[in-house]
């Protein structure tokens, strides 16, 4: 396990800021850790093995320096890998670091969960509630109407166009979903 190098911390905190916004100053220099043994186990920190970005406590990357690098599966929270040509995707592990410290956020109707965590994209009709100012292609967090995080995607609309457009069109093109738990369970 080994720390970001420049170009990489680049890359993930531009994908977490667009999902975050200036919210990212929260989890990247202020958030305090609680996991770990120790009374006090420092701040947080982005490291990185295999082409997986783990958000992880101070404490325990000392305490994962006892464990060869082929050995150590996985440490802290997953927030997305990079790909072999370089490209970094968040993964749905990052959910509830994105949900806390989310910028714009869409709320889907009952009857329109489902559909979303099969896999689908937000159609106009679902949508129970939308945070203003969203723009075309912002980072939104998707909810369930009684606030339990969903997945997030890209916004297909901005809040002004999603008003006035056709129950069937696309608002939020989906990333990831809690679905993907049972779809993919093996490549997680």
């Amino acid at each position: 396990m080994r720390p970001l190098d420049e170009n990489e911390t680049t890359v993930v905190f531009n994908k977490l800021h667009k999902f975050v916004g200036n919210n990212i100053h929260k989890i990247a220099l202020e958030a305090q850790a609680h996991e770990g043994p120790e009374p006090n186990p420092g701040r947080y920190c982005f490291r990185m093995q295999k082409n997986r970005v783990f958000y992880v406590s101070e404490s325990l990357v000392k305490r994962a320096t006892n464990v060869k690098r082929d050995k150590l599966v996985s440490l802290g929270t997953q927030i997305g890998k990079f790909t072999k040509t370089g490209k970094f995707f968040l993964t749905i592990q990052c959910l509830n670091l994105l949900a806390a410290n989310a910028k714009h956020k869409v709320w889907l109707k009952p009857t329109a969960e489902m559909s979303f965590l099969y896999g689908n994209s937000v159609l106009k009709g679902g949508l129970g509630r939308i945070t203003e100012n969203i723009q075309v292609n912002d980072g939104v967090v998707v909810f369930s109407m009684s606030d339990v995080p969903l997945g997030f995607g890209d916004a297909a609309k901005s809040t002004v166009d999603c008003r006035k457009m056709d129950p069937n069109g696309i608002v939020v093109h989906r990333h990831a979903d809690i679905g993907e738990y049972l779809r993919m369970e093996d490549d997680l």
